[in-house]
């Protein structure tokens, strides 16, 4: 799917400018920040560090994606800022308003704008967001219940036209109807106005396990309300088809969604294993298949 990142969701990756700091628990083993180390010493990562903005040539890189996407006939997606967060306050709000800019001048990019902030994000929009741009998607990190429970209503409350939430690295269960409720009183899940869930388990050293039954549970949820899912990835730790740990290291999840030891846990459960594969031998399936919806697929998508 992706032409011009590495990301499974996106065909291409923006980076406007470069730092950022961490706010939660998903960032704890961060590539960026592992990135900004290995390659500047950490000079743009932490509380008071400088952002770097990146060179001209970079900034002409969409303009010729969206002439390509032109021609094509087709709308192309970009991930904007991964190494960055579009909505951080260290940011020179003169380089946002380029970005602006840049992103009405390239009508036929869809741009997904994902942020670890969606409570900034109402006054850092443009004059003239009105109702929200056509090729502008929002969306924000939510790594468990207690930032669901904080940040989807904050995202809720932002006019888009396409709103979608990035649950990577996935570190426990999330109810979305739960995270919805404080802003949709006594409205169904069908109403909750996101387009969008993108899940995944983590990547890299210290890469933390992801309970099968999680990312399960955040399908189900969306295939009852008609919101788009993706799976990204299982990420470090894959599923085993097996009763029991068998190898060193391997872990045994149980069925009520925790973590443990031996052939049963105190609710009576039977354990399966996780094993540390690495990102490419564990894949990107979930039952047995691949799952990349889109709210707008393109030609050969899901």
């Amino acid at each position: 799917m992706a032409e011009n990142s590495n990301i499974e969701w996106t065909h291409h990756t923006f980076n406007p400018w470069e730092g950022c700091q961490k706010v939660g628990p998903g960032c704890d083993n961060c590539y960026a920040e592992a990135r900004d180390i290995r390659f500047t010493g950490g000079t743009h990562w932490g509380p008071g560090s400088p952002r770097r903005r990146t060179s001209a040539a970079n900034w002409r890189k969409p303009l010729a994606w969206d002439r390509a996407a032109a021609l094509a006939g087709e709308r192309h997606r970009v991930f904007c800022a991964s190494l960055a967060d579009v909505f951080d306050n260290a940011v020179d709000p003169a380089w946002r308003e380029d970005l602006w800019r840049l992103i009405e001048t390239t009508p036929n990019l869809d741009w997904m704008l994902l942020t670890k902030r969606p409570g900034n994000i109402a006054k850092m929009l443009p004059p003239s967001w009105g109702a929200g741009w056509h090729n502008v998607w929002l969306g924000c990190t939510v790594v468990n219940q207690a930032e669901a429970d904080r940040d989807i209503p904050k995202l809720l409350a932002v006019p888009a036209a396409i709103r979608f939430l990035s649950m990577e690295p996935l570190l426990g269960p999330v109810d979305l109807a739960q995270a919805t409720r404080r802003v949709l009183r006594h409205q169904s899940y069908l109403n909750l106005n996101l387009h969008l869930v993108i899940v995944g388990g983590e990547s890299g050293p210290g890469a933390r396990p992801m309970h099968p039954d999680w990312a399960r549970s955040l399908r189900d949820q969306c295939q009852a309300a008609g919101v788009a899912f993706f799976f990204k990835q299982w990420g470090e730790w894959a599923p085993v088809e097996k009763l029991l740990p068998s190898q060193p290291g391997d872990l045994t999840y149980w069925p009520d969604g925790s973590f443990g030891k031996g052939n049963c846990n105190d609710n009576g459960g039977v354990g399966r294993s996780l094993r540390r594969v690495a990102k490419k031998a564990a894949g990107r399936l979930l039952d047995g298949r691949e799952w990349s919806q889109m709210p707008y697929p393109q030609k050969g998508e899901l």
